[in-house]
């Protein structure tokens, strides 16, 4: 199991560096729907990822998983907004101000805050219907998953100039 966890968070990882490492981006009108189509490629991969590492009974599936999709939803939104950060980093980066580095670096900083109160807010929730245990392992792969795709997302952004 713990291969195939592995597995699949590097085949995720591969997937956000292949789209970063693009030699020739995709057309200004095919980028949005080119990022779509990779975020639910990922979303289908951490779905596996979560899947094979929880090793839930079907009773446990059968909770854990609309909770999952509320957590989801608000993530996906987090997420817009990082994207959104890391799209006006992009446009400022050639003129870059302090006054737009101190936005940007806030408006990461709130981002990180979000997600966190997020999975505190969901780890009750899951806690709750799921218990403890079976909610802190849910957030111990989380967070794996999380740390990969931080680490991708910001191996491919350049230091301010």
């Amino acid at each position: 199991m713990k291969r195939t966890l592995i597995f699949l968070l590097i085949v995720a990882a591969a997937a956000i560096a292949a789209y970063a490492q693009a030699t020739t981006p995709p057309a200004a009108a095919n980028q949005e729907t080119y990022l779509e189509l990779l975020k639910s490629d990922l979303k289908t991969q951490k779905v596996a990822v979560i899947t094979e590492a929880m090793a839930m009974t079907d009773a446990q599936s059968a909770i854990f998983w609309p909770i999952y999709r509320k957590y989801d939803a608000e993530l996906t939104t987090l997420n817009d907004t990082r994207l959104a950060v890391i799209k006006d980093f992009a446009a400022n980066y050639e003129s870059m101000t302090p006054a737009k580095a101190d936005e940007l670096t806030n408006k990461t900083f709130a981002f990180f805050e979000g997600r966190l109160k997020l999975q505190k807010t969901y780890y009750k929730e899951f806690s709750k219907a799921l218990g403890p245990v079976l909610a802190a392992k849910y957030m111990q792969v989380e967070r794996s998953i999380n740390t990969v795709f931080d680490f991708q997302i910001m191996s491919q952004i350049p230091l301010v100039k």
